[in-house]
């Protein structure tokens, strides 16, 4: 099933504006949070097809957000790729174990962007 509708997770609204951006001109729709509590409120409204989540928040941080949603019933099927400038091999692992599909850190290559959501395809 192709990729239609994302959200995007990020406190830096520069970062949203950029992964909007980039995601529209490839014909997604796309929906951001600044936070876990809005994040929550968007997959309630509309459930994504994949969700491109920060690591840096304030309050519930990515890891632990992407924990809470791949572990809960209604959107365990929802892949997150997580977006970071968190770049150690340590986070990308952690990352991962939190149920995490892909890992990309900033700034982010939008080819390298473009692949990790082709491979979820």
């Amino acid at each position: 099933m192709p990729i239609q509708k994302v959200l995007v997770v990020d406190d830096s609204k520069t970062e949203l504006m950029f992964l909007t951006d980039l995601l529209q001109k490839k014909g997604m729709q796309v929906r951001t949070a600044e936070n876990a509590d809005e994040a929550f409120r968007r997959l309630a409204e509309d459930k994504p097809d994949l969700i491109l989540m920060d690591v840096v928040m304030p309050g519930q941080n990515g890891f632990q957000l992407t924990r809470a949603i791949s572990r809960d019933p209604l959107y365990a099927d929802v892949p997150i790729i997580m977006c970071t400038s968190k770049n150690q091999e340590t986070d990308r692992v952690w990352g991962m174990r939190q149920g995490a599909r892909g890992y990309i850190t900033k700034p982010v290559d939008p080819a390298e962007l473009q692949a990790k959501i082709d491979a979820l395809n």
